[in-house]
């Protein structure tokens, strides 16, 4: 069964119906955003019957239901009928041309630096008879007062702010292109001896537009949300891409609820920004609509999970539990009153356990992915995630899914099934299996042979695990952790300088990994330079500001997983053997897996990868 139909429409039918508002917009399509080099460029293609793309049309009247809006420009009253066409692709294509040729009023549009201006659009008749290739400039746009001006403004070269004037330089107003009997009636009066010129013109250009044959493809009522979703993005591959959220907004607006304003909060109405609210935790600030979306629909499936298996359903009558894109569209509006607020509590209790484990900027997150599944675990959790024993639990959860990477790229199903898990594993104990992320995850001892970008996921887990360790800073008393909340300079700096490697012709895919790196001052950064180890250690210890003996500075050392005695002796490959054992260490007892030691020498990979994951943040 076919779920669209293909056919063609006269281009003047179209446009009287989007006019009428038999053809509207759904709420979530952007606004209008052509600027006027578009425009120009729009009116040439018809004129010279070149084809402009068809349009795309959802039938109303089905079970998808999204609020309405008219085309902008269009003013309908408020008794006219309910749309019974949706626009999904050629908004702008039939909002330029609606406003060009239907609608009498300045066309709202932007200049080529993106400045907002209101013009109205005319045909030089004479210009546009001397051949096709002379009608991209036979189009002319003047300012809302139909006036063309020029030195900056102060001269008006041409004055077409009354039909007379049009009638005396034989300019044709764009806007009563489909229907110029009152123009032509006023060009016969005044200017009698033009008119021959004018019905020329009226053949080779006018006809264009009024016989235009529009190419439409009209989807069934029946379409499914997510199928207007899916399409909607593959037809609109130059605009901004539509998100879950947007498609939610325009279908709760039709029961009468503004999700936009809860999400981003509205001053006219005295909304507060729940996002706002979310955001003043700083390792929340990536979160995403679609994030909080998520952790609703995981919650709403799991309750009806439970529903379904405490009546005994079985097989496929058991929903599952889901945060995939369709479940989110068909979520009802009453599921998202009835989780929304519960689940931002569990997203600033996600963010409180993140600030435990070290992680406090949205910048130092891994995986913004695993905010959904955790917030939502947390909000039927409440207070007991900080009982040790489940405190244990999640963070085990949190660190194999860092650390063993199985957060980047689609996680829809991954994040649905550790909700699920997490929750049966906290409450039925060690009797219940591991969840699917701690079971799944690896992290392989050669993976810190290759780790060199600060992007993956597993580059900044470990970066917080030194500070969860309490790593210390070189220079500056106190740790690493405590000089980032007192605002200190600070980065991710090598141990082994690279200058100095470079002399000691140790290979750059060696010396540039994690291994050889660790988070510290700027301060202590620059007072390492160049130089071996051996000799800013010296600098350091001795500088007046610091004065700490070889015992003191051993203790800091230690901190970042560093031998102080191979450091000191500028044994790189001693150093770097002894800190990737104890690296792996701090990884492996984070993830509560036993990772076996592999030599470097053996496991360096000479292909100098840089590992640029993708993230989800």
């Amino acid at each position: 069964m076919s779920h669209f139909d293909s056919t063609k429409r006269s281009l003047e039918d179209v446009l009287k119906d989007v006019s009428n508002g038999k053809i509207q917009l759904p709420d979530f399509q952007r606004g209008w955003v052509w600027d006027d080099s578009h425009v120009r460029s729009l009116l040439v293609s018809i004129a010279r019957s070149f084809p402009v793309g068809a349009v795309m049309l959802l039938e109303t009247g089905g079970e998808t239901r999204f609020q309405i809006r008219p085309v902008e420009g269009v003013k309908l009253p408020e008794s006219i009928p309910a749309a019974e066409l949706l626009i999904l692709d050629g908004q702008q294509r039939l909002t330029t041309l609606t406003q060009v040729l239907s609608i009498d009023g300045p066309v709202a549009t932007r200049n080529e630096k993106g400045r907002a201006i209101e013009r109205y659009y005319y045909w030089d008749i004479q210009r546009a008879l001397e051949g096709v290739e002379s009608l991209d400039e036979a189009i002319i746009a003047v300012d809302a007062d139909k006036c063309l001006r020029e030195n900056f403004g102060r001269d008006i070269k041409l004055d077409l702010s009354t039909p007379a004037h049009e009638y005396e330089h034989l300019y044709f107003p764009c806007r009563q292109t489909m229907n110029s009997d009152a123009w032509e009636e006023g060009l016969q009066e005044a200017k009698p001896e033009q008119f021959g010129l004018y019905m020329k013109f009226r053949k080779q250009v006018l006809q264009a537009f009024r016989s235009y044959q529009l190419p439409v493809i009209q989807l069934h009522k029946s379409t499914s949300k997510e199928a207007v979703c899916l399409v909607f993005e593959k037809v609109n591959t130059g605009g901004v891409p539509l998100n879950v959220f947007e498609l939610v907004t325009a279908t709760y607006a039709a029961d009468g609820y503004n999700l936009r304003d809860d999400w981003f909060g509205s001053t006219a109405r005295k909304v507060d920004s729940r996002h706002k609210r979310l955001t003043t935790e700083p390792v929340l600030r990536p979160l995403e609509s679609t994030d909080f979306l998520q952790a609703i629909a995981m919650l709403y499936t799991l309750k009806r999970r439970k529903a379904d298996l405490e009546a005994g359903k079985t097989g496929k009558q058991v929903t599952p539990v889901s945060a995939k894109r369709a479940t989110i569209l068909e979520m009802p509006l009453a599921a998202y009153k009835e989780w929304a607020d519960a689940i931002e509590e569990g997203f600033k209790r996600a963010a409180k356990f993140l600030r435990r484990e070290c992680v406090r900027d949205g910048r130092d997150l891994p995986y913004r992915t695993q905010l959904a599944p955790l917030a939502a675990v947390m909000t039927i959790l409440e207070e007991r995630w900080k009982e040790p024993r489940i405190y244990e639990k999640l963070a085990r959860w949190y660190w194999c899914g860092v650390l063993g990477e199985l957060y980047g790229g689609a996680v829809e199903t991954r994040i649905a099934n550790d909700v699920e898990d997490l929750l049966t594993w906290i409450e039925k104990g060690d009797s219940a299996p591991e969840p699917r992320t701690i079971h799944d995850a690896a992290f392989r001892p050669d993976r810190l042979d290759r780790m060199t970008s600060r992007l993956s996921a597993a580059y900044k887990g470990l970066n917080v695990l030194l500070l969860r360790g309490k790593a210390a800073d070189f220079f500056w008393k106190g740790t690493i952790s405590e000089l980032e909340e007192e605002n200190v300079a600070l980065d991710i700096h090598h141990i082994f300088p690279q200058d100095w490697c470079e002399k000691k012709g140790i290979p750059r895919q060696q010396y540039n990994t994690v291994v050889n790196k660790t988070p510290l001052s700027y301060k202590a950064n620059r007072m390492i330079g160049g130089v071996a180890p051996s000799i800013y250690l010296g600098k350091i210890q001795q500088h007046e500001h610091v004065k700490i003996d070889d015992k003191e500075m051993d203790v800091i050392l230690s901190t970042h997983a560093i031998n102080p005695a191979l450091l000191r002796s500028d044994d790189f490959y001693g150093f770097y053997s002894a800190r990737k054992q104890a690296l792996l260490e701090l990884i492996g007892h984070a993830m509560g897996k036993t990772l076996l030691h592999v030599e470097a020498e053996q496991a360096i990979d000479t292909s100098e990868e840089e590992d640029e994951e993708l993230q989800g943040i």
